[in-house]
């Protein structure tokens, strides 16, 4: 869907099927191989992303903290880190909106997927995958990152041919 000169991008909600191309979507649910452990006071929710910091590099993890974004929104760049896969989990139980583009070409608008993440969801973007930065919502919010560190440049940022708008939730 077109408004002016913007093609109006579609959101979906976020689940490990549709978001299967991109990545793993992190969340505690029935979904994912889990079992009881520490004399039965513990549910482990087990191996829930393929974490993969490349050849040369190593998993760190930090913490990001995002400023809300307000809809609608344009998107007009997108960035992918080919080395490495990169996760965002939440830690302020708040929604947020990821964008993902696969890895295998520049994205065009019309690769552009759009998902609304509950604040009990996290993503792994696969190693390649393109994605628009943070997209919080709402308030300031924190996200834990698992990401790579080591030699190499591992950003690559695209601007998109054409502008696309986020609509507002409805």
């Amino acid at each position: 869907m077109t408004s002016g000169n913007l093609i109006q991008l579609t959101i979906e909600p976020l689940s490990r099927e549709a978001f299967a191309p991109f990545g793993d979507v992190i969340q505690a649910d029935d979904a994912a191989k889990h079992f009881t452990i520490n004399e039965g006071n513990t549910e482990r929710y087990h191996d829930l992303a393929d974490i993969d910091p490349g050849a040369d590099g190593r998993a760190i993890v930090s913490i990001f903290r995002g400023k809300p974004r307000t809809l609608p929104f344009t998107v007009t760049m997108m960035e992918r880190h080919p080395k490495a896969s990169q996760a965002f989990i939440p830690m302020s139980g708040r929604p947020y909106l990821v964008v993902v583009a696969k890895a295998d070409t520049t994205p065009t608008v019309g690769d552009l997927r759009v998902f609304l993440c509950q604040g009990d969801q996290g993503v792994n973007y696969a190693r390649g995958v393109w994605h628009h930065p943070l997209l919080g919502l709402d308030a300031v919010s924190d996200f834990l990152i698992i990401d790579r560190a080591g030699p190499g440049d591992n950003c690559d940022i695209v601007q998109m041919e054409a502008p696309s708008v986020i609509p507002a939730l409805a």
